[in-house]
C-alpha cells in the first residue's frame, strides 16, 4: 500500500470514530477503540518481528477487556 493510500485509511478509521463519539460514544470507548486501531496496525505491519506479534496480541486482548 502506498504511503498517500495510508495515510487516507487511517484518516477514514478515526474520522468514523470521531463521528461516533460525537453520537454519545464514551470517553473511555473512544480511547479503547483509538488503541485497537493502532494496536492492529501495528500486527499488521510486514516489518514487525515475528517474536514481538504475540506481545501485541497480548496487548490487543488486554484493551478489548479494559
Amino acid at each position: 500500500m502506498e504511503p498517500k493510500e495510508k495515510a487516507l485509511e487511517l484518516y477514514n478509521k478515526y474520522e468514523q470514530l470521531g463521528k461516533d463519539f460525537t453520537r454519545g460514544v464514551s470517553m473511555k470507548e473512544f480511547a479503547k477503540q483509538c488503541a485497537l486501531i493502532a494496536v492492529d496496525e501495528l500486527i499488521a505491519d510486514e516489518h514487525l518481528e515475528a517474536g514481538d506479534a504475540p506481545y501485541w496480541i497480548e496487548v490487543k486482548n488486554e484493551i478489548e477487556v479494559l
